[in-house]
């Protein structure tokens, strides 16, 4: 029973990377349109439109955020490995929990700290575009989520693997 939640878990939440990964897609291609009309406003139109980079600052914090989130989930994030691999392996299960639990804590952090930059700034609005301050804050805390998410997965697939060495 056990293994069939887990692999129903394990297939949301990749689904879930998956899509975040889908919406970051369509952010950086919406962002080099953003740039595009840039370049054709200054050099062609000799009218540089003054919204482009609040809009790609904004774009920018959400792929970021949510590539973040993915890479955890893909565990293709940033990592030296060598040292870990080349330990026992209940030393390297223990790396592996440290900094699992590490990124879990993160993720809170940034989750929690996320929603209070929301809250302080959701009645602002961004220069030039009009729209909440506050947006820039929920892929802060939108990441911190899916990192905890993820991170728990991982947590729970460590202790329920089968040791080898």
């Amino acid at each position: 029973m056990k293994t069939g939640f887990l692999g129903a878990a394990g297939r949301v939440l990749d689904a879930l990377a998956d899509f975040s990964m889908g919406v970051a897609s369509v952010l950086m291609v919406a962002l080099i349109a953003i740039f595009g009309w840039l370049v054709f406003g200054r050099y062609v139109l000799n009218s540089t439109p003054t919204w482009v980079e609040q809009a790609a600052l904004l774009i920018v914090v959400w792929i970021a955020f949510l590539g973040a989130a993915v890479g955890i989930r893909r565990g293709s994030h940033l990592a030296v490995d060598v040292v870990r691999e080349g330990l026992p392996a209940p030393l390297r299960t223990a790396c592996i929990v440290f900094a699992t639990l590490a990124l879990l804590f993160f993720g809170a952090v940034m989750a929690w700290q996320g929603y209070v930059m929301f809250d302080r700034t959701v009645r602002r609005e961004i220069p030039l575009l009009g729209i909440s301050e506050g947006l820039r804050a929920v892929p802060v805390s939108l990441g911190g989520v899916l990192i905890v998410l993820f991170c728990l997965d991982d947590l729970i697939r460590q202790f329920l693997k089968p040791q080898k060495d």
